[in-house]
């Protein structure tokens, strides 16, 4: 018996130094670390579970069956992140080049069905090739097989990819449709197709960086939510957000023991709004002193960056935070803040977990860039989020709210629960001067009267009380009590049962 134990050892011992010494020291030279080592520092030590360690591709094409590695290039598996479940696949660069054969895409599939199974999130550690050209259309099968899984545990179930390596062709499209893509800097990228294809296609002379490299899709594109400076930091925030989320959408969001007094006066506040209504102020200031212990998890804080998107907590109770950012843009609404806000706020209703909404803006983005580039849908596409969830949401008008990004901005009439406005808040078509411009065309040389015009449009437009008249917001509070309103406002909604009509599924403006 003692040489059955020691022989299956030998083989675990095999299977875990993946494609050997000589390969693993070129990915540490790389400023890399392998995908076991990923794994242990991403999940709680001792609580990885394995599975499929000795699984080996079945290919004999081009010599294949001479070459045959124990794992086949991913571990997969499952643990647990501060105590709570999740399952985990890693691509391992040092066997083939991490590409995908169908015996690597049945091993992420198996874990996929797992977590299906189990309620339990999924986190896809990504450092691969892409498809393995000698299986041929086996690799592409098994690129849909997990494609397949993604799409069914969509709002399942979070699923989340980290880029630490070269991500190409195949490898991109699961990622795409998760609900988080996370890259590291310098030494993670994705793109369809390479630097070579794009030179021989459109003559374009470009680099790996510059293609497809986190700097490019966390504040150009948009494809990632956020970029870190090495693997380590990228796991520990990994581990970070992952407390934020609920295991699935059976669950409700989690709770923690909070040492942070929910009826917490937050003095600051109440000269947060500059005098001049054109100069900009920091909402992030807002939503670090609110939330609970100042603990906030931005999400693409490098992309639409005149719209703020991001996870914290009130009362222990995990909540998203939505905000308009008057330090980009003045807080406008173009497409790209539209496009992400509006795939965060669906994100949060898929989960259970309560929206807050800090409006201050000016309406939407002018312009041809933006016109020909379909603001007008990628507009809607907020509006459809914010009218279509059905979690609790509560919205403090801090400032502006001008126009139809007023309607847009969590309302009342997109069945906001509960709607606040500070007492300096304007909640108007438009602002006084371009109104009175507009109804007072005839007066426009009379710089008196103009004056007047104006004055009397700000007496009667810019403030909140028209819309508190009108039943459109709920109270006009002080800044300083706004956490307490607002974990006042979430308690009530704890019971909230609203239920959108039936049917097979929306069809959003995508």
């Amino acid at each position: 018996m003692q040489d059955v134990i020691e022989a299956l050892e030998a083989r675990r011992q095999q299977a875990r130094m993946g494609g050997g010494e000589t390969r693993i020291a070129r990915q540490h030279e790389k400023g890399k670390l392998t995908a076991r080592e990923r794994m242990e520092l991403l999940l709680d030590e001792g609580s990885f579970e394995e599975f499929d360690m000795f699984v080996e591709h079945q290919c004999s094409d081009f010599d294949m069956d001479e070459q045959k590695i124990p794992g086949d290039g991913v571990v997969t598996g499952h643990g647990t992140v501060n105590g709570r479940l999740v399952y985990v696949f890693s691509k391992d660069f040092t066997v083939f080049g991490g590409s995908l054969s169908m015996a690597h895409a049945q091993k992420i599939v198996k874990v996929q069905q797992a977590a299906a199974r189990t309620s339990a999130p999924v986190i896809g550690i990504f450092d691969a090739g892409g498809a393995r050209i000698q299986e041929g259309v086996d690799s592409l099968a098994g690129y849909a097989d997990i494609f397949m899984e993604n799409v069914l545990s969509s709002g399942v179930i979070p699923q989340i990819s980290v880029i630490m390596g070269p991500c190409a062709g195949g490898d991109v499209y699961s990622p795409a449709m998760t609900d988080f893509i996370f890259m590291v800097k310098d030494t993670s990228y994705m793109y369809v197709t390479g630097p070579d294809v794009v030179k021989t296609v459109t003559n374009e002379e470009v680099t790996h960086e510059e293609l497809g490299g986190a700097r490019v899709h966390a504040a150009k594109s948009g494809v990632a939510d956020g970029a870190f400076e090495n693997d380590i930091e990228a796991l520990v925030q990994i581990r970070r957000l992952v407390d934020f989320l609920p295991l699935s959408n059976k669950e409700t969001p989690p709770t923690r023991p909070s040492f942070d007094a929910p009826d917490r006066v937050i003095s600051s506040l109440d000269t947060l709004i500059p005098d001049n209504p054109n100069t900009p102020y920091d909402m992030k200031e807002l939503i670090t002193k609110v939330a609970d212990e100042g603990d906030f998890f931005e999400i693409s804080p490098a992309f639409g960056a005149n719209i703020i998107c991001g996870f914290g907590r009130l009362e222990g109770t995990s909540v998203g935070f939505v905000a308009n950012q008057p330090m980009t843009l003045a807080g406008v609404l173009d497409i790209d803040a539209s496009r992400k806000a509006a795939r965060f706020v669906r994100f949060c209703d898929c989960f259970n977990i309560p929206i807050v909404t800090f409006v201050d803006v000016p309406g939407f983005m002018p312009g041809t860039k933006q016109e020909y580039g379909g603001l007008i849908k990628h507009g809607a596409k907020l509006l459809f989020a914010f009218a279509e969830a059905t979690v609790p949401k509560v919205t403090v008008i801090t400032r502006k709210a001008y126009g139809g990004a007023y309607d847009v901005m969590s309302s009342k009439h997109l069945r906001g629960d509960i709607n606040y406005a500070w007492p300096n808040a304007e909640i108007a078509v438009m602002g006084a001067k371009g109104a009175v411009e507009i109804i007072f065309r005839s007066e426009l040389g009379d710089e008196e009267k103009i004056a007047a015009r104006t004055r009397e449009y700000e007496d009667n437009f810019a403030n909140p009380y028209v819309a508190a008249r009108k039943g459109y917001v709920d109270d006009i509070i002080m800044p300083h009590s706004t956490r307490k309103r607002v974990i006042r406002a979430l308690r009530t909604l704890r019971s909230k049962d609203v239920k959108n009509p039936a049917k097979k599924h929306d069809n959003i403006p995508l």
